[in-house]
């Protein structure tokens, strides 16, 4: 994955916990990962396997319908 795309990444899982109204730790229990997951995830040094990210993008449908 690009720099870039990493970054907008970690820019858009940042907004949806905030969006949720989340912890890092909160919001690692519900996609299933550690606290120092998401961390690396928000910080661009990491990024979601196909499953979390497929957590995520159900977690952002979810925001939708509230």
């Amino acid at each position: 994955m690009s720099r870039s795309k990493t970054k907008q990444l970690a820019l858009k899982i940042r907004r949806l916990r905030s969006r949720l109204d989340l912890t890092q730790e909160q919001f690692a229990a519900k996609v299933g990962v550690t606290f120092s997951t998401v961390n690396r995830w928000e910080n661009g040094k990491g990024s979601p396997s196909p499953l979390a990210m497929r957590r995520i993008e159900e977690l952002q449908e979810e925001l939708k319908t509230r």
